[in-house]
């Protein structure tokens, strides 16, 4: 699959780099309707018509980035997680701690599909379509359908299941909370270690409210 054209595939990458980018901020900001080519070939620092030298329209631009921000997602997010962790707090944390990376790591990107999430823009054709769907699939299978957890650490009166759906939400909205955080300010030398550590903190509380105590497991 694939929606640029030859002489953009033969570009050097620091060129297509800086055109992804570009193209991935107007999309991100403006949506599809709104974004201005004009915009990206200003930001990319490259001639006004060759945007269409490399892609055949805008749309196919745009199906572009969707198909470059889906394998990105596989291969930075998806594909990081650890299926072996079995104790869902460390799990769960885990996540949390791969999708952040990825977001801080990636930003053009997280505001790109944050986008095209929410809106209904730019019909994808069908191959597409159906590889949004496998990513999909298989994301929501990783994060949230994975039943390999270790429910003996639990309390003899605590329900699994709605202790996993308590922690899940905590740890969550902990998360966002630092998201939207740095999205008003630029976090300091330091900081992100000063909040995993608070975060740590969180997650032991947590292990004390809903585990068993060492040595009541079995």
């Amino acid at each position: 699959m694939g929606y640029a054209l030859k002489s953009f595939e033969r570009l050097d990458p620091d060129k297509q780099d800086r055109i992804i980018r570009a193209a991935l901020k107007e999309f991100g900001e403006q949506g599809y309707d709104r974004a201005s080519t004009n915009r990206i070939v200003q930001d990319a620092g490259i001639g006004k018509g060759m945007l269409f030298y490399y892609f055949n329209s805008k749309k196919e631009l745009y199906w572009h980035l969707v198909d470059f921000s889906l394998e990105a997602v596989q291969r930075e997010f998806l594909g990081k997680i650890d299926d072996s962790i079995d104790d869902v707090i460390d799990r769960l944390a885990h996540i949390s701690r791969v999708k952040w990376r990825f977001f801080t790591d990636h930003p053009e990107i997280s505001r790109f599909l944050t986008h095209f999430f929410l809106t209904d823009e730019a019909d994808l054709p069908g191959e597409l379509k159906e590889k949004l769907d496998r990513v999909m699939r298989y994301g929501f299978g990783k994060v949230y359908e994975n039943k390999k957890y270790d429910r003996n650490r639990f309390r003899d009166d605590v329900d699994p299941e709605k202790a996993r759906q308590l922690i899940e939400w905590t740890i969550k909205g902990y998360a966002g909370d630092m998201m939207e955080r740095f999205k008003q300010k630029k976090p300091e030398p330091g900081e992100f270690q000063r909040l995993w550590d608070e975060f740590d903190q969180y997650l032991r509380i947590l292990k004390t409210c809903f585990y068993k105590r060492e040595g009541e497991e079995g």
